[in-house]
């Protein structure tokens, strides 16, 4: 049976100041269409249901998730105890599933993309479980690029069948990290690359043996939590997250696996990574601008600007984000957008908690 495994832990560091530890970026409004998190579960309609969908966030989030999720069963919000990265996340989701349905076949879903053209998501999804289940495989969902990104990882694939028309799983030769611009360039030149989005689509039980198999200190750390029947106490399952090595799992084993395949997605895609990627997805209005509160352009062009109380006025300003929120105003270069995680290093490192 499929399932959907919604990965929504993270603190989105690059969206402060509206992102903040106590209201991360997956529960924000960013489009005025319902939040991330909500949209997320939402495409999933006609495909997989509420009450097949699970939510790994982090325990101080469960009565947040379920205020804006209420047609998922609460028991499938799964409470980390930690953050430790998406490898023990999805160790523990895949043993939560695996003794639930022995048979599930889980899609692993960030809970903070932008997807359009649902009907061909849904097509392309349904192309991997089906080479989930069939070959005992890993899968991954590639984006095919419009530009050279600098943004985004790569993933190398044989080519697909030329003759065949229809959507179809290709194998994985290499995964590419984050590159420079030239070698994006050489990327996109080669016509083998997709954009790695960071989707996958495995059994529970093939990605518990692939764990087993490639993060032994892993697979040894949810060991107390497979063994234990009905619910699992919170002590159990803080020791497992503290002994499990804090890795992603493209590091940890979708680069080390031998069955990796990649289904090519032409649907549209964002990760909504910064506040450059709002303001891209955004509808924008006289001179390119997207404003959102009470706002005064003049002679300004090409800029995001977010105020939630106070009047927000721009004179010969251009190409700028400025986010006003009650505590905090950030003014950043739209092009700089990537570099707004810095500042919260830099707040985490001077001990401005409160900020934070």
């Amino acid at each position: 049976m499929k399932y959907a495994v919604i990965m929504a832990g993270g603190i989105g560091t690059r969206f402060w100041p509206a992102s903040r530890k106590e209201h991360p970026k997956q529960f924000l409004d960013v489009f005025g269409d319902g939040t991330l998190i909500q949209n997320t579960v939402a495409r999933l309609q006609g495909l997989v249901p509420p009450e097949r969908c699970l939510i790994v966030t982090h325990e101080r989030y469960v009565e947040k998730t379920q205020k804006q999720l209420p047609a998922v069963p609460e028991e499938n919000i799964l409470a980390e105890p930690i953050s430790r990265n998406t490898a023990p996340c999805i160790a523990y989701a895949a043993t939560t599933l695996a003794k639930r349905d022995p048979e599930a076949t889980m899609a692993v879903l960030p809970a903070d993309h932008v997807i359009g053209n649902v009907e061909q998501y849904h097509k392309t999804l349904d192309v991997a479980f089906e080479t989930a289940r069939e070959r005992n495989a890993l899968v991954t969902i590639g984006i095919e690029p419009t530009h050279p990104s600098t943004g985004y990882g790569y993933i190398q694939y044989d080519g697909a069948d030329e003759e065949e028309t229809e959507l179809q799983a290709c194998p994985v030769q290499t995964f590419a990290e984050k590159p420079d611009q030239s070698t994006a360039e050489r990327f996109i030149d080669a016509g083998d690359f997709l954009w790695n989005s960071g989707m996958f689509i495995w059994r529970a039980d093939t990605i518990l043996d692939q764990i087993e198999t490639h993060l032994p200190d892993a697979h040894e750390a949810f060991a107390p939590v497979r063994e234990t029947d009905g619910e699992i106490d919170a002590e159990t399952l803080t020791k497992a997250f503290q002994n499990s090595p804090r890795i992603s799992i493209d590091y940890g084993v979708m680069e080390q696996a031998d069955t990796v395949y990649v289904v090519p997605g032409a649907f549209n895609w964002n990760d909504v990574g910064d506040w450059r990627a709002v303001y891209d997805l955004s509808e924008k209005g006289e001179h390119g601008n997207v404003i959102e509160g009470d706002v005064i352009m003049q002679d300004s062009s090409r800029c995001l600007v977010q105020t939630e109380e106070r009047l927000v006025v721009l004179v010969g300003i251009n190409d700028q984000v400025v986010v006003d929120t009650d505590d905090a105003v950030l003014v950043c270069d739209r092009e700089s957008a990537q570099q707004v995680k810095q500042v919260v290093e830099y707040l985490h490192a001077h001990q401005f908690e409160e900020y934070v």
